[in-house]
């Protein structure tokens, strides 16, 4: 559903979620009246006292960069002296307001599910060890109990249903198109964010990628330079000035991967154990076909991720010293 500012004036303020000083975001939870919907005698109706959850993410858009050309055009309305020592002062200042500046991005979610909370809630982490036992045990299970609602965005987005117009790159196998969190006409380049999403709905997760004969590297190295040359068309830059990768776990169970610029550091999503490069994943399919149903993943899970209970449950050691067995007390 589209939203406006009286709506969103609506917003009732529950609790904190999360918030990053460092990456200059903020998950908040709340409320906003139920959408209007249709009576069983067609009547349009919408209960006043009828409200869903909501999640709201707040993030500092970056800086312009016509910003230091503009200092003397009065793009600082007031700034106030906090302090100096030698060569060195420190202000806070405001900034105009400009229509086509936006001081902060703003996603929302609604109505957000149980899911969604505890996906965006400040939860502390542990690492744990997915064997292919585990994940035949654990994990596929989990994968395999979503519902298809639960990825119909990604089914709206290849079928051209909804940001069709956003779309830089279209094949048989995938389409590629910035992804939410960047915003072209308003992000700098160095942040640049794409994803790219594919068509085949067998591939849920790194685990189900195969090489050789019939497999998915071809598709993969397609995906690649396809990735390559919309950056380089778009925008010119360079092979290699972007970063291919993969997550796993992923936030969603569809095949997808995050195209970055290379220059961007220690974002999150780019985590050791969790973002794996396309190109190292391609050169484990040709070493061998069937190597990622066969690996030992270690990742970190959140406490509030759906995964954690029974796969912190499950991690132990074997008479030969073997992390990610299942424990004797398991209950899986």
């Amino acid at each position: 559903m589209a939203f406006s500012m009286p709506l969103l004036q609506e917003f009732q303020f529950k609790r904190v979620l999360d918030e990053n000083p460092n990456f200059h975001f903020l998950f908040v939870l709340g409320t906003l009246p139920a959408p209007m919907s249709e009576t069983s005698t067609g009547a349009a109706c919408s209960p006043s006292d009828r409200r869903l959850p909501a999640i709201l993410r707040f993030e500092r858009m970056a800086f312009p960069l016509s910003l230091p050309e503009r200092l003397s055009s009065g793009v600082l309305t007031s700034v106030k002296h906090v302090g100096n020592s030698d060569i060195y002062t420190w202000m806070h200042g405001w900034l105009e307001r400009k229509e086509d500046l936006p001081d902060v991005k703003i996603d929302i979610i609604f109505p957000a599910t149980e899911v969604h909370i505890r996906k965006y809630s400040k939860q502390d982490v542990l690492m744990v060890h997915e064997t292919p036992e585990l994940y035949k045990k654990i994990v596929k299970p989990y994968i395999d109990a979503f519902p298809a609602s639960r990825t119909q965005w990604v089914q709206d987005v290849l079928s051209g249903v909804s940001e069709a117009d956003r779309v830089l790159a279209r094949t048989a196998s995938f389409v590629i198109l910035p992804d939410m969190k960047w915003d072209p006409n308003t992000n700098p380049i160095s942040s640049l964010y794409l994803l790219a999403l594919v068509f085949d709905p067998s591939i849920r997760s790194l685990r189900d990628l195969r090489g050789g004969e019939g497999g998915h590297v071809k598709m993969l190295l397609e995906l690649r330079d396809a990735a390559h040359g919309v950056v380089r068309r778009e925008w010119g830059l360079r092979e290699g000035s972007v970063r291919l990768y993969v997550h796993y776990q992923p936030s969603y169970y569809h095949f997808h991967v995050h195209i970055v610029h290379a220059s961007q550091s220690g974002m999150m999503g780019m985590t050791v154990g969790q973002a794996h490069l396309l190109d190292d994943i391609i050169s484990m399919l040709n070493v061998s076909p069937t190597i990622f149903s066969e690996l030992t993943f270690t990742y970190g899970l959140g406490s509030q991720h759906g995964l954690h209970e029974a796969m912190v449950a499950a991690q132990g050691k074997d008479e030969n010293g073997n992390v990610g067995q299942i424990s004797d007390g398991s209950c899986v």
